[in-house]
């Protein structure tokens, strides 16, 4: 089945050079990629993106019916292997069911997309231990037991890539989320440290801070806020958008997901323990 040439298809116009068109390839095709929370927002996205280059692509989420269909539909759309994976990122075990799943399929990976996440709402009188812990798990141990022990897979494989999807609420935290803040903030300087410690085996770590995307978690607490005030969710979002980002909107997922294709591409072959910032320009420093 034919596929979509990916994220650099979109520049492609009639009369252009093919040969320059080819000359921007991400040159992906055949690689393995594991992408955790891959069923919905920027790791759908991300999943799709990666199929598009013509990656095989390791489906990982809770919600196994969920990881399945989308598994599926990529392998149909765009002719390339995909294995869904139902675990709990944010458990030991869920981490080691995710391994032996890739490498009794694949036989290790060569990109890793840890993604999987979730927001907060609390204050740090009220939030108790376990609450904290959690979030730790998800953000910053599921990282690190994924580095441990995917990361050998790709130094056994010639090289590869891991990309972390933090927030811009590490460097700029929001008032009303402080485990979600303080616990980005770790997985961006665990990043850092794997980017140090691997890039002499040929793995480059990165890092990704997005800053407003519309995602079905953004989408189902707007409806909820404003269920009260006749449900403009859409409304509501403008507004937020207004108040923070420059450029006046939401990202879409995909724009988010091109980015950290291309980041685990060869073409992003000099940037390694670097944070990239994804945002709209929401971000108040320099």
């Amino acid at each position: 089945m034919a596929r979509d040439t990916g994220p650099w298809s979109r520049i492609a116009r009639p009369g252009h050079d093919r040969a320059r068109i080819r000359a921007w390839s991400l040159a992906l095709d055949g690689k393995v990629a594991v992408v955790t929370g891959g069923t919905s927002g920027i790791g759908l996205a991300v999943v799709e993106g990666m199929a598009a280059e013509g990656v095989h692509v390791v489906v990982a989420a809770r919600g196994g019916d969920r990881a399945r269909e989308v598994a599926g539909r990529v392998a149909e759309e765009h002719g390339v292997q995909t294995l869904p994976v139902t675990c709990d990122v944010a458990t030991a075990e869920g981490c080691q069911a995710l391994t032996d799943a890739v490498v009794e399929r694949f036989g290790g990976c060569d990109l890793l997309v840890n993604n999987a996440g979730a927001g907060s709402n609390e204050t740090i009188l009220d939030a108790p231990d376990e609450r904290w812990q959690s979030f730790w798990d998800l953000h910053v141990m599921a990282a690190v037991r994924l580095a441990r022990s995917l990361v050998p897979t790709m130094i056994a494989r010639g090289g590869g890539v891991v990309l972390h999807n933090a927030s811009i609420c590490a460097v700029q935290p929001l008032g009303y989320e402080p485990v979600y803040n303080t616990t980005k903030a770790a997985l961006m300087m665990f990043s850092k440290n794997l980017a140090n410690e691997v890039i002499g085996s040929g793995v480059r770590v990165n890092c990704v801070n997005p800053g407003l995307v519309l995602t079905p978690d953004w989408v189902r607490t707007a409806t909820d806020l404003t269920a009260d005030e006749g449900g403009d969710w859409q409304g509501y979002l403008d507004r937020i958008a207004r108040d923070n980002a420059p450029i006046g909107r939401f990202a879409q997922p995909q724009e988010v997901a091109d980015l950290m294709v291309f980041l685990c591409s060869d073409r992003a072959s000099y940037v390694v323990g670097s944070t990239t910032y994804v945002d709209g320009g929401w971000l108040k420093t320099v």
